[in-house]
Order: C-alpha cells, then sequence, then structure tokens
C-alpha cells in the first residue's frame, strides 16, 4: 500500500473534497473554491462541500495551491466546523463577527 495520497478528480466533475489530519499539527484539505480568511488563530475555506472554519493556535498555511483546490494549514488544531443550514445560527453569528 502506498503512503503518498493522490486525490482523484476528472475533468468537468466536481473534484473530491477531503481533510487529512495528521498528528493535530497538520491538515491538507482537497475540494478548495478559496480561502475566504485567515490568521494564525483562524482560517476560513470555500470548500465544495460548504464553508469550514478551522480553529486552533499558531496556525500557518504551508501550502496553498488553487489551481488544484489544495490547502495545507500547520499548527496546533482544535476545531473543525463546517458552516452550513444546519448550523445557520451558528454561521450568521460568525459571519457577522467576520465582516464587523
Amino acid at each position: 500500500m502506498s503512503q503518498y495520497y493522490e486525490p482523484s478528480t476528472s475533468k468537468g466533475s466536481i473534484p473530491d473534497h477531503d481533510v487529512i489530519m495528521r498528528g493535530r499539527k497538520l491538515l491538507d484539505i482537497t475540494g478548495v473554491k478559496q480561502v475566504e480568511s485567515f490568521d494564525n488563530e483562524e482560517f476560513l475555506l470555500e470548500t465544495v462541500m460548504g464553508f469550514l472554519a478551522i480553529k486552533g493556535q499558531n496556525l500557518q498555511m504551508k501550502n496553498l495551491d488553487v489551481e488544484k483546490g489544495i490547502v495545507s494549514i500547520k499548527g496546533k488544531i482544535y476545531d473543525l466546523v463546517y458552516l452550513d443550514e444546519q448550523h445557520g445560527e451558528k454561521a450568521k453569528g460568525f459571519f457577522s463577527k467576520l465582516f464587523r
């Protein structure tokens, strides 16, 4: 079995969305449409499966490949949350804080 991960996408289809965490220190995320905002404590990504908020400490963008939709983040990861209809009130509060 190969230890390397190769995301599978075919032309014309929606890219896969995967979140791979290694030891709470490194995140590799595929299917990222764009990085909405980020700082050393929080990232907000728009993915093909909705908005994804990542919270932590000393967060840094290790790699960004816009063409392939891949983002790598390193730091101490505390929280991964998708902001969608099920979290309606939570998402509104999050976005209102973000765009003050």
